[in-house]
């Protein structure tokens, strides 16, 4: 662990792919670097130096200082520090900030000509907000230092001569953005106290706190000034998560006053002279005094300054998915692998079914049904198998097979999805997450196996992880998130016991302090038969450590591989571990430490069919033009397209004709972002199909699921949408999605890349804590095995040549956008950095789209294409179109920043971050509603969305895959026609919409194409 004290001014120094695939075109030459020159800064701040000739920005997570007159700003700092909110020491020696370079935020100097960049703070904690006392012996900064396992932000000093850390407040409501006042005695901040919405101060020797001010709407970034006044920050409506209602606003106001009228000021701290401050509003560096009149124009320093960017799309070869192939293709997306008591067997989940292998054997086939099969779980005897399964039922339910006579039966019969079986030690009970809200938000609950009966045991977690038992019992042990604090979400993967017979509180261990389990989804903790010992994954290898019969840890994890592992599975002996590690099965002696490799063969065949079809289409919106056609005949060989012609009944010969004469044939559409997960089982592939979503890009799950999902479409063992995916969210350190994986250093980092090139997944996606060097490394390791990265992030990633950014907002780990500023606007930066770059945005705005939806047809809620949905999501559209929506408003600051981005150049695809395929038919309205056309929205589902994954789909013409949705309407006439879907062939093969709203459709023949 880094020391956490530093004085001021110190200077601190696989396996080769198995699946048919192809690069595109010859390898191009390195993209050049393309310069873009802007005069405004999205969430900005500004700081003046105390000689009042020299400003510090923060645009785009660098330092940048300029003459307090304006001009052109100079980078005093490199790209890779996501370096925000610059104060100046008292005598103008340094610019102090806080900054993300290694894995957190750290407090930072740096000269004023760019020289003796050092750490002030370090540690495992997030530093932030630093601002120098008026004497200039301490800097004042908010952190969450504290528990391991969960604390608040506080307000610290740092003495700058011995580097000596104090805490200041200790009020269990995070305090931040500190302020010092004139004589140093006191220091006011903002605070999560009263909703949010005052201001407060302490005195720094006594502790005494006191309400300065009160705000009728979101408070932050209190500034003392010179004569004793406080400017302070209010944000009311919307914009920026605040909590009172009213009218969109974003201002300054001193003692209950706005004094910026109608600006867009940004929620940073003003910048004091000894007669006026300087701040940031509409992008813009501005200039005031405290006592202008109220609005009163403020001086505007106008400033240039330069940035570089990538063109990502040609900066590499792409790697192209084969899906006219049927050679048989070794199976990767092995789920939840659990070997027997005796240490005989393993059962697993693959290509939706569940498989028993023997140890040295060969994988047998013991469901082969229509079903999503998944999670298989031994009895503590050996006798039975539980799983989770939708066979018989349109939701999960739990499953027992008897392994002597091969008789399986529901157990369940529930509305919530249970998944993450786990036997009591004495056979008589089944502990399980049972999912009821977006991404694995689930409670915790028991089965009875003798009387059936289900008992809830936990109220709802954010995404737990599987559930294992205590040697008696009497408590369930489980991978939960333990945030830092409240103002973050994130957090570390730590070891949480419930009682499993009636309540007894929770109990929170961390076996390695401050170090996370990797990941809540298939990295244990899994609990020993004998209750002696635990196992996870920790850094990416396994793990095992002592506990006690409670589960509290007796000793430190111990490291028993040093190899990439995952889902770990005691054998009955608690010696032995079953484990992945990478495409491999082995098995670790804990004791020993030796390991051996488990052969596993199995092999699937994708499904492409051989029919010959033509679809007689009424019109035709081919997306290769804004012309609607009409009476055209699309003749359909195997899953390609082979011509478009004007219709004749000569075409119709020798083929399956279908007779669309009275609709309007379309591409199949691209879901450009939804996470997909086996919780919604086998159904939410016939929903996808139902919209008209022929092709779904799920940008994070568990690594291995991931894969299964992609494999299972290719096999045709699920009628559902073509799927690229990906697995872990690489998030550093921290974590909060279940999907998210912790990684801890370098070397893990690298660990997770190879995994990501091993099971072959199509994309890797940068997370909210990853640092910007590892992006960059992330993007070289991924463009060498010619796949893109996706992120949240704006700038360096269009530096570095990440292909595409995810959100117009969304989570960042600095508590605010650097896309999007308050009231959701954008400005000049985000614009040109994503034209000139011409990179890919998924806005994921579908909110205001989809309630125009229900709006304008009330019986919408009724259609039955809903019922393929679990009962939460069932609930959710019965409140359409009262119920709260998702994602920006299209007619406000997120449309304009889509509509700006587009018409700079920069590729818009469709995307709605929700399993809900309703939503991205109000995506689609959400752009209309922005001012797109309806052929420009259509492509951002079809065209765009083709090139950005190198698929051959999003036009209808001759050579591409044969996507198609036949549709009541024309959706260029207007866009809602869409949702109106008659009819779908995806991958070539026919679907009617009644077909796929009935009960499940039998695999005919599925389990051939397995081997």
């Amino acid at each position: 662990m880094r020391s956490r004290r530093m004085a001021v001014g110190v200077l601190v120094s696989v396996a080769a792919l198995a699946f048919v695939f192809t690069l595109r075109a010859a390898q191009p030459t390195k993209s050049a670097l393309i310069d873009v020159t802007v005069h405004e800064g999205t969430s900005m701040s500004v700081g003046v130096s105390p000689d009042g000739r020299t400003l510090a920005i923060d645009m785009q997570g660098s330092i940048w200082t300029l003459p307090s007159s304006g001009g052109t700003a100079t980078r005093i700092t490199d790209l890779f520090n996501d370096a925000r909110q610059p104060t100046w020491s008292p005598d103008g020696t340094w610019i102090t900030f806080f900054a993300y370079r290694d894995g957190g935020y750290d407090i930072w100097a740096v000269a004023p000509d760019g020289s003796n960049q050092h750490k002030l703070t370090w540690g495992p904690f997030d530093d932030r907000e630093p601002i120098w006392s008026h004497d200039g012996t301490r800097i004042a900064f908010s952190s969450d230092r504290g528990d391991a396992l969960g604390s608040d932000y506080n307000i610290w000093t740092l003495d700058a001569l011995s580097g000596e850390l104090r805490q200041v407040t200790k009020n269990a409501a995070d305090d931040y953005m500190p302020s010092w006042s004139p004589d140093d005695k006191e220091i006011a901040f903002a605070s999560a106290r009263e909703d949010g919405q005052s201001v407060w101060a302490i005195n720094v020797a006594t502790g005494a706190e006191r309400k300065l001010s009160s705000a009728g709407g979101r408070v932050d970034a209190p500034s003392w000034g010179p004569k004793g006044e406080v400017v302070y920050h209010v944000t009311t409506g919307g914009g920026r998560g605040a909590g009172a209602g009213g009218p969109e606003s974003s201002r300054y106001e001193i003692g209950g006053k706005s004094i910026t009228g109608s600006e867009n000021v940004f929620a940073f701290r003003a910048s004091w002279t000894p007669s006026d401050f300087f701040y940031v509003s509409d992008g813009k560096i501005r200039k005031r005094s405290p006592g202008d009149n109220v609005g009163s124009s403020p001086q505007t320093v106008e400033f240039s300054a330069t940035m570089q960017v990538t063109r990502a799309a040609t900066a590499y070869a792409r790697r192209k998915r084969d899906f006219t192939s049927t050679v048989p293709r070794q199976v990767l997306g092995v789920v939840r692998p659990v070997i027997s008591p005796d240490g005989k067997q393993i059962a697993f989940a693959a290509v939706g079914d569940i498989y028993v292998m023997p140890v040295g054997g060969k994988p047998v086939n013991i469901t082969k049904d229509a079903a999503l099969d998944t999670d298989p779980a031994w009895s503590p005897d050996g006798s039975q198998l539980v799983y989770s399964s939708d066979k018989g039922s349109e939701q999960l339910q739990l499953w027992i097979r008897d392994m002597k006579t091969g008789q399986s039966r529901a157990v369940t019969n529930i509305t919530t999805q249970p998944q993450g079986a786990s036997w009591s030690p004495d056979g008589k009970r089944i502990a399980f997450f049972n999912v009821d809200g977006m991404w694995r938000v689930a409670q915790i609950s028991v089965l009875d196996v003798a009387s059936g009966a289900v008992t809830k045991v936990h109220d709802e977690l954010p995404q737990p992880g599987m559930p294992a038992w205590s040697p008696d019992g009497k408590r369930l042990a489980l991978a939960g998130i333990a945030p830092m604090t409240r103002r973050f979400r994130e957090g570390t993967n730590q070891v949480l016991t419930i009682a499993a017979l009636r309540p007894d509180g929770d109990r929170w261990f961390a076996p390695a302090p401050l170090l996370s389990i990797d990941s809540r989804g298939g990295c244990g903790p899994a609990w020993s038969p004998d209750g002696t010992k635990m196992a996870a994954i920790y850094e990416g290898v396994l793990s095992v450590w002592p506990v006690a019969p409670t589960g509290e840890p007796l000793g430190p994890p111990r490291r028993v591989t040093s190899e990439s592992a995952h889902a770990p599975s005691w054998q009955g002996d608690s010696r032995h571990i079953l484990y992945q590690s990478l495409d491999k099965l082995r098995i670790v002696d804990v004791e020993t430490g030796e390991a051996r490799t488990v052969p596993l063969d199995l092999k699937y065949t994708p499904a492409v069919p051989t029919t010959r079809l033509v679809v007689h289409a009424g019109k035709l919106v081919d997306m290769k033009s804004p012309a609607t056609k009409s009476n055209v005949d699309v003749v359909i060989e195997g899953n390609k397209i082979t011509s478009v012609v004007p219709h004749a009944d000569g075409n119709h010969t020798g083929a399956q004709v279908v007779d669309a004469s009275h609709e309007t044939m379309m591409p199949g559409l691209v879901e450009f972002h939804s996470h997909l997960q086996p919780d919604y089982g086998e159904s939410q592939g016939r929903a996808w199909l139902a919209f008209g979503i022929t092709t779904v890009r799920s940008p994070g799950n568990t690594p291995y699921e991931a894969v299964e999902e992609r494999e299972a479409n290719e096999a045709g063992v699920r009628p559902g949408p073509r799927v690229y995916g990906t697995g872990y969210l690489m998030e550093w350190q921290r974590v909060y999605y279940k999907m998210g994986i912790a990684i801890s250093s370098v070397a893990h980092f690298e660990m997770e890349l190879q995994r990501a090139k091993v099971l072959q997944h199509d994309l890797i996606k940068s997370y909210v804590r990853l640092p910007d060097l590892q992006q960059k490394r992330m993007v070289e390791f991924a463009h060498s095995i010619g796949v893109p990265v996706a992120t949240h992030e704006i700038y360096p990633a269009a530096f570095v040549g990440v292909d595409n950014t995810e959100h117009t907002a969304a989570t960042s780990r600095r508590g605010y956008s650097p896309k999007m500023a308050t009231l959701q606007r954008s400005y000049e930066d985000v614009v040109q950095l994503f034209g000139k770059s011409q990179r890919i945005l998924c806005p994921m705005i579908s909110g205001g789209g989809a309630r125009k939806l229900f709006e304008s047809e009330p019986d919408l809620k009724n259609d039955p294409r809903f019922k393929l949905y679990p009962a939460w999501i069932q609930a959710q559209v019965a409140q359409q179109p009262g119920a709260a929506v998702f994602g920006g408003d299209p007619a406000g600051g997120s449309g304009k920043m889509v509509m700006d981005i587009m018409r700079a150049g920069g590729l818009i695809v469709a995307g709605t971050d929700t399993p809900n395929a309703i939503n991205m038919h109000g995506e689609l309205m959400s752009y209309v509603m922005a001012g797109m056309s309806t052929f420009d929205a259509l492509k951002a589902a079809t065209v765009n969305p083709a090139k950005a994954l190198a698929l051959d789909a999003g036009t209808i013409e001759a050579g591409k895959l044969a996507d198609l949705v036949m549709v009541d309407g024309d959706p260029l006439v207007d866009i809602a026609n869409t949702h109106k879907v008659r009819r779908v062939v995806a991958n070539g093969r026919l679907y009617e919409l009644s077909d796929l709203v009935r009960e499940r459709a039998s695999r005919t023949n599925s389990a051939a194409r397995r081997h």
